[in-house]
């Protein structure tokens, strides 16, 4: 399941995704408000997601944040990975965090592994066939 954190990451970055191109920086309490995110963890995220290149900052009076790329170049996936780390659910299945599972006896026969690639290929393949512009979309039809 998604953490409260990468929920919260999605809609503030969802808001964003939908802003006019080239509109001025939204401040942080606004996102905080159009995409009911408290704004102590909102911070927190959109420093996260600032450092991993995602948005852009800007200080000032008239400060705020505002993608780093167009809303059809940003994924679910991306931004999930970003808060949460890889997708997959068990360690042994990880692209990027591989482990082997410490009470299996053969990886080459685990028919939980197997199971699990799948799932985790298929959940990949979703998120990050998903943009944000996909997310802003009217017609987006949940699945």
């Amino acid at each position: 399941m998604l953490t409260q954190r990468s929920r919260y990451a999605l809609r503030a970055m969802i808001f964003l995704g939908g802003a006019p191109v080239g509109g001025p920086p939204i401040p942080m309490t606004r996102i905080a408000a159009e995409a009911n995110v408290p704004r102590k963890f909102l911070e927190l995220i959109l420093a996260d997601l600032r450092e991993s290149g995602l948005l852009h900052s800007h200080r000032g009076k008239m400060g705020g944040y505002r993608l780093s790329r167009p809303s059809h170049l940003i994924s679910l996936g991306e931004i999930i990975r970003i808060i949460e780390g890889p997708l997959a659910l068990v360690p042994c299945v990880s692209r990027t965090a591989y482990r082997p599972c410490l009470d299996c006896k053969s990886e080459a026969d685990c028919a939980i592994r197997f199971a699990m690639m799948r799932v985790r290929d298929e959940t990949a393949r979703i998120l990050d066939g998903t943009s944000l512009a996909d997310a802003n979309a009217e017609d987006l039809v949940a699945a």
